[in-house]
């Protein structure tokens, strides 16, 4: 069953912290593991990857087979139909769109002082891009991650999605060549990561490497960062759901549901103000689970980590959800525009009764690699930002270095580095003059 809590019990707190504090990953250590993959990788580069991908995903490959050739594609993207070669091609679009209006411009001006000053955006040169594909394929996270990286200007995209025991899922390849991929690896798991971070003979490395993954992925990703950049480290899924009386309970249960269907180690948590739907909704989750094909996984999801809250006003339920940080949260509510401005820590937030966050996941536009385990507290999904990088810019006239210059040497001086005093100096012509004591 599923944890109930009431604002206004007298132990509330205590069960809020340990339902916000439970641990929902697997508590398994793998970080020696992974330590030793990403070694062998570095070390045997093809060969590991072949043999890793045999004993992972019963796929005996060749050198030659790790990248999915251009008439490979070709024949799995034919066996799509229409009708889901249609849905995807409007997902494509929207999340394109969405992400184009993120791209942020350069910017220059002259100070007081004459100096120009500013900054430019550019993007990675080549990022990675991780693919699950053990307990299901998301073509639709192909579309998020390789989109943006395209709308930023990345010119290399690299696919690794594993296909355990050669199973191909048609849509990811489509989805890949719709968002532009260049290479498409079957390939997966930390190997997978190594390979991208660091090279092989028949890959070449990354600057990035971005999307979720199991265990083995997150940890290998934590491992080579700084080797790459990485986009984030993401935990279970989390939806919150805050609602009013006024809701459809089967909704809302559906809602809870399509989050718990994940996997087991999910988090569906409902905020609401009314005692009745608090029971009513609950109710419908009971009812709806043994109809699923995953009921098992969304069972285990609802039974382990499901919370039902009962809170006094909505202004509580904003203050419970910005010390939980959702990675998805639903305003189910009359106004929801008014509850929105006072949950500042949020992942994603959908909108009124009429948006749930499965259509977040698909086709409304923003990205659904969002922050999880509260980290959206500090943390933002991904967008174009995360495959650019600024640089700043500065041109000083003789001018503009008279004025500012020496301020500059007198700060040197205090730091005890002469040379960078001296490099000032020379170009105002007072290289044997020491800073006022």
């Amino acid at each position: 069953m599923p944890v109930f809590l009431n604002s206004s019990d007298s132990d509330f707190e205590a069960g809020f912290l340990r339902m916000l504090l439970a641990k929902r990953e697997d508590s398994s250590d793998v970080n020696d593991a992974v330590s030793a993959i990403i070694a062998d990788v570095r070390a045997r580069g093809d060969q590991a990857v072949c043999e890793l991908t045999a004993r992972f995903d019963r796929l005996d490959l060749t050198p030659e087979g790790l990248r999915f050739s251009a008439d490979e594609v070709a024949a799995e993207v034919a066996k799509v139909g229409d009708e889901d070669r249609a849905a995807l091609a409007l997902a494509a679009e929207r999340i394109r769109a969405y992400h184009t209006r993120q791209m942020p411009e350069d910017a220059s001006w002259t100070d007081p002082e004459g100096a120009m000053l500013g900054w430019r955006w550019s993007a990675v040169s080549a990022a990675g891009l991780y693919v699950p594909g053990g307990q299901a394929a998301y073509p639709s996270s192909v579309l998020m991650n390789a989109i943006p990286a395209r709308v930023a200007g990345v010119d290399r995209l690299v696919i690794c999605v594993p296909t355990p025991g050669g199973v191909v899922n048609p849509l990811v390849l489509l989805a890949a060549q719709l968002s532009g991929v260049d290479e498409i690896y079957r390939i997966g798991g930390a190997q997978a990561v190594a390979a991208m971070a660091y090279g092989t003979q028949t890959i070449a490395p990354v600057d990035k490497i971005t999307g979720p993954g199991n265990a083995y992925v997150a940890a290998a990703k934590r491992q080579v960062f700084g080797r790459v950049g990485i986009d984030m480290i993401a935990g279970p899924s989390e939806v919150l759901v805050i609602a009013d009386g006024q809701q459809n309970p089967e909704w809302l249960a559906w809602d809870l549901l399509a989050q718990a269907e994940h996997d087991a180690d999910a988090q569906s948590i409902l905020i609401t103000t009314d005692p009745a739907m608090a029971r009513a909704v609950a109710a419908e989750v009971e009812r709806i689970i043994p109809t699923l094909d995953r009921a098992a996984i969304a069972g285990a999801s609802w039974r382990d980590y499901g919370t039902v809250i009962v809170v006094r006003d909505l202004a509580e339920a904003a203050a419970l959800s910005n010390r939980i940080a959702p990675e998805h949260l639903e305003l189910c509510v009359a106004d929801p525009d008014a509850l929105a401005a006072q949950c500042v820590h949020a992942g994603a937030i959908f909108l009124g009764a009429h948006t749930p966050e499965a259509v977040g996941d698909y086709v409304s536009g923003p990205n659904h690699v969002l922050p999880t385990a509260r980290s959206a507290r500090f943390s933002s999904g991904l967008s174009v930002l995360d495959f650019l990088k600024r640089t700043t810019m500065a041109r000083l006239t003789p001018g503009a270095l008279a004025a500012i210059g020496p301020a500059a040497v007198r700060l040197a001086a205090s730091e005890g580095l002469q040379a960078h005093g001296s490099s000032v100096q020379a170009r105002l012509g007072i290289l044997n003059e020491r800073p006022v004591e």
